[in-house]
């Protein structure tokens, strides 16, 4: 179905004349609040819920009196019914300049598994846009359905995967990270100019605020105002409740605990400065629960959805992650010193997460009595490796890419490719490898490496001791993975190559992906299925392609992914946008992916 800005308008205003007609039917009460005379506010970035657990929720809003820095007094109300005549539970909190006029409230006293209306009423009666929201489930679930995002660049085009995921079925938002990004408005910085060198943000009208990368508290501020301010991004927030991390870009790119690619620290100042500042805004404008009030650093946290499910929410990014192998500098970028470190030992000390965040984790997996344990995870955790041959074409073509070095990949990726569907052939009995495709697939002469040092396989020793507990846990464990921009579907295995799991990797919102740099069409080439035609469906899912444990991606489309989880199955939807860069567009089901909880079985559709 195709859907269109202009309908998301209509619907904010019916939602304005309902909430118009709803003061009308109770100012008369609330006026005596603050009295005769109090004065209205404005709910400039509608209202939000977040981090729900089976007795409560969190409630969010922003709320200001025009020119005024007064603080803004509200009542906050949870009903079981759209008018409001059961309400469950209320209370009283402020919006004041110390939080950027923001309000956030812990609603208690709800009941598991049940879905709610909330709204907030300033003393002059003007309400806020109506939102729902929903607990957890308490012991016994049948289903559970998520939309899950990550990587949603406001200047590279329009929030339609939001807009999808509000019209869908799905029950809680999950959001992995990079809600926003840091860069500022200059043309040459990521994202203001698409990939056809025509479209920009000036054209969609999408130009960022401020215009510098964000750095002060001010900064911060003024970029979640915009991001707010998009009607899809409102839209879905008021429509579920929301449970997000950090990932890099609400700090600054390709960040780790002491610093990040994007910050001088002679230009910029003190990093720990930033990040606390970044930190703050973070806590202000999402409808988060703050697990340590005193450390606003920490935010991995863990949700149990009855006995289907535990969701572990991550923070492989700010908590524990050491400097990535590929920011010293190296001409290599990083594959020296990181097989370096692999060999004498010394990357075991390495850490993507604190020692004291896996021990969080590997002991509430452990404790877990729930069918499935799913990370909420920042980065691609799977082996990615891709075959030297390719690394070393790939690697001038990603940085600078020309139709000559866009050729010598596309050459090396045939080649490489090609060899893998010659060995299967010649396994039913086809024509022996040549010598030059045997050389190909000898990973001593062409060894396997890792493509972005920055995700999980920049911290092996680290992302093995976790698989090996859950190896031995016997647990049945899926990622739900953010970061990359591009779709993936792929086995988690073991150095040595035992299955332990599966990841779920979401397209990114608006974020480009491989198309960007001439490689969109690459999919079929890293997960096998460019084979198809030659070996027919056994080619998918075989670990034919560039990446052994890639069993599907798609590296050119946005969207996000649709999750139903169930006692015997994890279905994942991957659900694209037609478009990004106009306000009409179609979204449709790309893959769906099922695996089932008994067998460990794959069905591709």
């Amino acid at each position: 179905m195709t859907h269109s800005q202009q309908s998301n308008r209509r619907d904010f205003l019916v939602k304005s004349a309902s909430t118009a007609l709803a003061v009308s039917t109770i100012g008369s009460s609330l006026v005596g609040c603050g009295g005769a005379d109090a004065r209205p506010a404005v709910f400039g970035y509608g209202v939000a819920s977040g981090d729900p657990l089976t007795d409560r929720v969190i409630l969010w809003t922003h709320a200001k009196f025009p020119n005024s820095t007064d603080t803004v007094p509200l009542t906050w109300q949870v009903a079981s019914d759209s008018s409001f005549t059961k309400v469950v539970s209320s209370g009283r909190v402020s919006a004041s300049e110390t939080a950027a006029f923001t309000a956030k409230v812990d609603a208690t006293g709800l009941a598991a598994g049940n879905s709610y209306f909330y709204r907030f009423i300033d003393d002059a009666g003007t309400v806020s846009t109506l939102g729902t929201t929903r607990t957890l489930p308490s012991t016994s679930v049948v289903s559970v359905k998520l939309a899950v995002f990550s990587c949603a660049l406001f200047s590279a085009g329009y929030f339609n995967a939001y807009d999808a995921a509000a019209k869908s079925d799905a029950q809680y938002a999950i959001h992995l990270g990079d809600y926003l990004y840091e860069y500022g408005s200059d043309p040459a910085k990521f994202g203001n100019t698409n990939a056809d060198k025509v479209t920009t943000a000036v054209t969609l009208n999408r130009v960022i605020s401020p215009a510098n990368d964000m750095l002060s508290l001010s900064d911060y501020r003024t970029r979640y105002a915009l991001y707010k301010s998009d009607l899809n991004l409102q839209a879905l927030h008021a429509k579920m409740p929301w449970i997000t991390v950090w990932d890099d870009h609400e700090f600054a790119n390709n960040a780790y605990v002491s610093g990040a690619e994007n910050h001088n620290s002679t230009t910029q100042g003190s990093w720990l400065t930033r990040k606390n500042i970044a930190a703050q805004v973070y806590h202000e404008w999402m409808p988060i629960r703050t697990p340590d009030v005193t450390n606003l650093l920490k935010i991995y946290r863990r949700f149990d959805f009855g006995n289907l499910f535990t969701l572990h929410m991550l923070d492989t990014r700010i908590e524990g992650r050491d400097q990535q192998y590929d920011s010293f500098g190296d001409a290599d970028g990083g594959l020296t010193r990181y097989g370096t470190a692999l060999a004498n030992g010394s990357d075991a000390t390495r850490k993507m997460i604190s020692t004291t965040q896996q021990t969080w984790l590997t002991d509430g997996m452990a404790a877990s009595q729930a069918t499935w344990q799913l990370l909420g995870n920042q980065d691609i955790m799977a082996r990615m490796w891709f075959p030297a041959s390719v690394l070393q074409a790939q690697g001038v073509a990603t940085a600078s890419p020309t139709a000559a070095n866009l050729a010598a990949v596309q050459t090396a990726v045939t080649d490489y490719v090609g060899a893998k569907g010659a060995r299967a052939g010649a396994a039913l009995g086809g024509p022996a490898l040549t010598p030059a495709q045997t050389a190909l697939l000898n990973t001593t002469s062409n060894p396997l490496l890792p493509y972005n040092l920055d995700a999980w396989d920049g911290y092996p020793s680290n992302r093995e001791a976790i698989l090996q507990t859950v190896k031995a846990n016997g647990k049945k464990l899926v990622a739900l993975t953010g970061d990359s921009h591009n779709a993936w579907f792929a086995n988690l295995t073991t150095l040595a190559g035992d299955k332990v799991g599966v990841e779920f990797a979401a397209s990114s919102v608006t974020a480009p992906g491989f198309e960007s740099v001439g490689l969109g069409e690459l999919a079929g080439a890293l997960d096998g299925s460019a084979l198809v035609p030659q070996l027919g469906a056994a080619a998918v899912g075989a670990g034919l392609g560039l990446v052994n444990d890639l069993n599907y991606t798609d590296s050119k489309q946005r969207g996000y992914l649709a999750m139903t989880v169930t006692a015997d199955a994890v279905k994942g939807d991957y659900v694209f946008m037609s478009t990004v860069t106009a306000k009409t567009y179609a979204a449709s089901v790309g893959k769906t992916i099922t695996v089932a909880a008994a067998t460990g079985a794959i069905t591709y559709a």
